[in-house]
């Protein structure tokens, strides 16, 4: 070998290096998640069992008036053109929500239920939560990635930002960006998980099984983001908190895992010139 193939050959070594580290984890990233399906689907009835009381009848009903509402709202959205968002909506949305998560949190201990036991709060410890919600997420990004990836092939790249991003992006004063930190960090994952992944999809499963609960939830999810070019990383987004929650037993990961996506997403854009948008 001539000398300049040869350190040609040794200068081409470390550019391919970063792209197989990255095929590397995204192969893990893949396997992580078989392997946690696996996991759930070998589990047994008598397994899987909670020693808890299950949701019935009338949790089955307030979740079809509830995905009735949110299938209203989510066509009366889409029926509607792009709105800028102000503060004082982000506010009512979220006094909204909380009221909602403060009825069904209601009627669920007025039908007898241990939401402690039901939720898995104290099944691992917040710690342990904490961390299994850290690794999951990571494990989680490429294959959002990679459904990003296909959305821009099939329709084309667009504007991926949503209502809440142009607003934190537009921000003009350090208040305005406080407010999005703390709903979209904070208060967003736990109302969201509360009601999508501890209640619906408690629903979903018990009536329609683990497979199609996680598809429904997933698909309501990332509908009712009412976000077009967002909505197959979302619903992947959506699959894997699902299935972080079904795996573990306990909504603390699920919960951990949507407040650092969020929390990845505002850094990202509140330092454009060192982050690829």
């Amino acid at each position: 070998m001539r000398s300049g193939s040869l350190f040609a050959a040794f200068g081409a070594a470390p550019s391919l290096l970063p792209n197989i580290l990255f095929a590397l984890y995204c192969i893990l990233s893949v396997c992580v998640y078989i392997s946690l399906i696996w996991q759930i689907s070998a589990r047994t009835a008598e397994s899987s069992a909670e020693p808890v009381k299950r949701f019935g009848l009338p949790e089955a009903i307030l979740a079809a008036a509830l995905v009735c509402y949110l299938l209203l709202a989510i066509s009366a959205s889409a029926s509607r053109p792009l709105v800028q968002l102000h503060t004082r909506d982000l506010v009512a949305n979220l006094i909204f929500t909380v009221v909602i998560v403060l009825i069904v949190v209601a009627f669920l201990r007025l039908r007898g239920f241990n939401l402690s036991a039901l939720g898995g709060f104290f099944r691992i410890s917040f710690l342990r939560a904490v961390v299994t919600g850290i690794l999951l997420i990571l494990a989680a990004y490429p294959l959002i990635a990679a459904a990003e990836a296909i959305t821009q092939t099939f329709f084309g790249s667009g504007s991926s930002k949503q209502n809440i991003v142009e607003f934190f992006s537009a921000s003009p004063t350090i208040v305005q960006r406080i407010v999005i930190i703390v709903f979209a960090v904070a208060i967003a994952p736990v109302v969201e998980e509360f009601l999508f992944r501890f209640f619906l999809y408690g629903v979903f499963k018990r009536y329609f099984g683990r497979l199609i609960g996680i598809f429904a939830n997933a698909l309501l999810f990332a509908a009712a983001h009412t976000h077009f070019p967002s909505f197959v990383p979302l619903f992947v987004l959506g699959s894997c908190f699902t299935i972080a929650y079904e795996w573990s037993g306990s909504i603390l990961v699920a919960m951990t895992m949507h407040s650092l996506f969020n929390m990845v997403s505002l850094i990202v854009l509140a330092f454009p010139d060192l982050f690829p948008q």
